[in-house]
């Protein structure tokens, strides 16, 4: 089956950062983490995984009595698909556009803009 790219919302994005950088969990762990920054009800992350596994964002392992859920893609996978869906909906595809409303909004730090110089430098054909 082909799953076409779909865009998360807030929360599911929210439950996909945990599951990224927590690695697979059960809906128990993946509560335990939300509700440290904000109080989240149990059964609205069961609901929201339920949901994001039928939509294709969450793998669901069933071999145990609680079951463990993961990402189907990678955090830098969603962060490019989302850039990708933003530009063409909001930037006519301009990439240039994007970036420059992006600077525009929040300067970099220094170790931002030594990042944002060296993938110019890396994208650019003629340096």
């Amino acid at each position: 089956m082909i799953h076409t790219p779909l865009r998360p919302t807030d929360g599911e994005l929210m439950i996909l950062r945990v599951l990224w950088h927590r690695g697979p969990s059960t809906v128990r762990q993946a509560h335990d983490v939300l509700e440290r920054d904000r109080p989240t009800g149990y059964t609205t992350v069961l609901k929201l995984l339920q949901i994001m596994h039928e939509k294709g964002l969450v793998l669901r392992d069933e071999s145990e009595r609680r079951h463990v859920y993961r990402p189907r893609a990678s955090e830098q996978q969603t962060q490019r698909q989302l850039v990708r869906d933003l530009a063409d909906r909001a930037f006519d595809g301009s990439i240039a556009r994007l970036v420059l409303q992006a600077l525009a909004v929040r300067r970099p730090n220094r170790e931002e803009m030594a990042d944002i110089r060296a993938a110019l430098a890396e994208a650019d054909p003629e340096t």
